[in-house]
């Protein structure tokens, strides 16, 4: 006969361990000092470090797992042996801890975030799917249009001789508590502005948003309650743990569509592809009314500058727009801006208020411009540019000039230019193309079979370089002094 099995003895907690032992002693048992010490040792280690020995244990267990050929990634066995799909595979991102993530944003002032190089990085980017946006516009989900490769939402810019700082969503949500953002100007700042959008949705639930249009105006409006005691990854769920009350969040980032930022007779945010266009360059009223209050604003205006080289400016006093005068492009665009400069300094606060202007957006128009005689526009680049010496793209570099000259010249309020054209000259590959809209409607296949006709070589795909242009905003808004 074998004799009996001997039952292995239950695991203990260390609580339970030391209760025993306490209990031994009152009852009278007699325990060496030594069995004691080492005992209340052993137990102190124990709840000490009992987090990492469940850590380790869970590593032996997933280790196991994969031992025995069971593949978390691809899928799993269920008791018939067939394979079971699982969720699409995400990919490893990097976590920041609550000290790293409630800490300011730090650019050192020698760092040029403008100069610097591509690097592909499919670990990290896109930092959000196009599905996932749920409201993206059909003009730039070039995917959901047909586009079949999406290499160019995996690219990183990498600055030289320093790092641009990683996208927290949470993090500029918490700054943007109880105050407005507004993106102003044409349709490359809806371009930016959507893409803000999409990336503050990763750190909301559904329920945490509503998004409205109110003229001009696209609001996209946060709701949620937030805990400022919690810490803000990029990736998590606003929540409250019940320790106190939770505060309406009341953000708003908001797009006003006025492509001149002036007044001028394409102010229309729906019918404006008007032949002869004509701006007001000293009248700004019309559209600044809807700016005051703002705690952020960031302006552009270059796209629509670039259809002739005279502009058509209503002369002072003109009763209707025929009567108009046409000035050099240049003298029109630094009056505008001059007009623009003056109404921040005389009604912004410079202790409340962030003002932000994103210098021009490039077009790939041409291909023979970086050495692709044989290619049709920006249709089926799929790669950035690798070098850009010698390359000219056709745009008025003057205006760069004017634009950073006249924005850091402002007498009260401070205007941050910021420098997104060098980067983008580089990305030939990730303009819409035939993936977009033409006058409201999407490319039909036949369109689409003719890019030197169709192709859209002026805006963006989202997810993609919008996604790196807000996080050099993101960068500067948050190493920026917090306004009160």
């Amino acid at each position: 006969m074998h004799s009996p099995r001997r039952k292995s003895p239950p695991s203990e907690s260390p609580f339970a361990v030391a209760k025993l032992a306490g209990s031994y002693i009152r009852k009278g048992g007699h325990l060496p000092v030594v069995v004691v010490v080492v005992t209340i040792f052993v137990f102190a280690l124990v709840v000490m470090y009992s987090e990492d020995i469940k850590s380790i244990a869970a590593e032996y267990s997933l280790s196991r797992f994969k031992a025995r050929g069971y593949d978390l990634a691809r899928g799993s066995n269920d008791s018939t042996g067939r394979r079971q799909p699982m969720a699409e595979k995400k990919k490893p991102r990097k976590r920041r801890d609550e000290k790293s993530a409630r800490s300011v944003v730090s650019v050192p002032a020698s760092c040029d975030l403008s100069d610097g190089e591509w690097v592909f990085d499919d670990v990290n980017y896109p930092l959000y799917r196009e599905d996932q946006c749920q409201f993206l516009s059909e003009q730039v989900s070039c995917l959901k249009n047909g586009r079949r490769e999406a290499m160019y939402q995996k690219w990183r810019w990498q600055p030289k001789g320093c790092s641009l700082p990683e996208f927290d969503a949470r993090l500029l949500l918490e700054r943007l508590r109880g105050k407005r953002m507004m993106l102003v100007g044409d349709s490359m700042n809806r371009n930016q502005w959507e893409s803000l959008v999409c990336l503050l949705q990763t750190a909301l639930p559904p329920e945490g948003w509503s998004r409205r249009v109110d003229g001009s105006r696209s609001i996209f409006t946060v709701e949620v309650p937030l805990q400022p005691s919690h810490g803000i990854r990029a990736c998590d769920r606003l929540a409250n743990d019940g320790d106190s009350p939770p505060q309406d969040y009341d953000a708003s980032i908001e797009f006003y569509w006025a492509p001149f930022l002036v007044e001028s007779n394409s102010d229309d945010p729906e019918i404006h592809s008007i032949a002869v266009r004509i701006i007001k360059a000293d009248s700004i009223e019309k559209h600044a009314v809807h700016w005051k209050g703002a705690d952020v604003l960031v302006f552009d205006t270059y796209i629509w500058w670039m259809n002739t080289p005279k502009i058509k400016v209503l002369r002072p006093g003109a009763k209707n727009w025929t009567e108009h005068d046409e000035i050099v492009r240049r003298e029109a665009y630094e009056r505008v801006l001059r007009t623009t400069s003056n109404w921040v300094d005389q009604n912004l606060d410079p202790n409340r208020s962030s003002v932000f202007f994103m210098s021009m957006s490039p077009l790939h128009s041409r291909s023979s411009y970086w050495g692709n005689p044989d290619g049709i526009k920006c249709a089926k680049e799929t790669m950035p540019i690798k070098n850009m010496a010698g390359v000219r793209l056709g745009m008025d570099k003057n205006l760069f000039a004017v634009a950073k000259n006249v924005t850091g010249s402002t007498a009260r309020v401070p205007i941050t230019f910021v420098d997104i054209t060098t980067m983008s000259e580089y990305r030939k590959d990730a303009h819409t193309s035939v993936y977009t809209v033409r006058q409201g409607e999407l490319l039909t296949p036949e369109q689409q079979a003719k890019p030197a006709e169709f192709a859209d070589c002026i805006h963006w795909c989202v997810p993609g370089l919008p996604d790196i242009w807000n996080q050099i905003l993101f960068a500067r808004l948050l190493s920026a002094r917090p306004r009160q």
